[in-house]
């Protein structure tokens, strides 16, 4: 698939993974030209199937996303609407990247705050700069909250009395501290991030999709009571037996030794032959 007639995204594609990078000055707001872009490259993400994997990282060294811009939120009614009842735009454009049958992720070096925040909490796996990334949720401070899924990823994340810290304490958290709270996966010094990265892209996309796709939904069944959620898992595991991939890898892997004292002792070794 060609990605083309991007305006504040650049996109290529390499051995299975999609890299976008967010390039809007002067600081990547998160505006409706930009909002529409990532809404448009969600969609044409999910229904490629050369890409297994989608890594976002910025052009701009301190800003991944800044945040929502705020004088589109002003220009929302005042009135509030009828409870909803399915998500709205904004919702549905990050939560894409949660559902997808892809593994998405972060690689942050400057700011993401509010609907950047937001933005990189949808997807699957954050990683970040000492030094550099920052992440922060300021709306209380602005007199709204964050409306954009913060206060529903965010908990389920790092807890409800740090979620509660970072929502009403609006103060930008550094990557060592995200990182211990679990906002990021891993906190990397600055020159070792871009090559970890690309490291842990290319070997997932490496394994086959449907195994990412089907381990990506059990996952995502967590957020379910546990007797739901090993059922959701009991079906895919079900479903990812008889694939051609499988049956081949399994195949493989007994083939290469596995099973035995000498190759178990170097398993990931082993696993990286399996694509052979």
């Amino acid at each position: 698939m060609a990605y083309e007639g991007y305006e504040c995204l650049k996109v290529r594609v390499e051995r299975g993974v999609a890299f976008v990078t967010i390039d809007h000055p002067p600081i990547n707001l998160f505006d409706l030209p930009l909002m529409q872009e990532i809404d448009r490259i969600g969609r044409e993400l999910e229904a490629d199937g050369a890409v297994r994997v989608v890594v976002f990282d910025s052009a701009d060294p301190e800003f991944f996303i800044a945040h929502a811009d705020v004088g589109l939120i002003q220009r929302l009614p005042t009135e509030p609407p009828p409870r909803p009842t399915s998500l709205g735009f904004f919702h549905a454009l990050v939560d894409r990247f949660r559902t997808m049958p892809k593994a998405t992720i972060a690689k942050l070096e400057g700011r993401a705050r509010g609907g950047g925040s937001e933005f990189v909490l949808s997807l699957d796996l954050r990683f970040g700069a000492l030094g550099r990334a920052i992440l922060a949720q300021p709306e209380v401070a602005l007199g709204i909250i964050p409306g954009g899924s913060g206060t529903q990823r965010l908990p389920r994340l790092i807890g409800r009395a740090r979620a509660l810290e970072v929502i009403l304490g609006c103060e930008d958290i550094p990557a060592d501290l995200a990182e211990r709270y679990g906002y990021l996966n891993r906190a990397l010094p600055p020159g070792e991030l871009g090559p970890f990265v690309e490291r842990l892209a290319y070997r997932i996309a490496s394994f086959p999709a449907e195994a990412i796709a089907l381990a990506k939904r059990a996952v995502n069944a967590a957020e379910l009571p546990t007797v739901e959620g090993l059922l959701e898992e009991a079906d895919c595991f079900n479903h990812s037996l008889p694939t051609a991939a499988a049956r081949r890898r399994m195949a493989r892997f007994l083939e290469l030794g596995g099973q035995t004292r000498e190759a178990e002792l170097a398993l990931g070794g082993l696993v990286e032959r399996l694509r052979e």
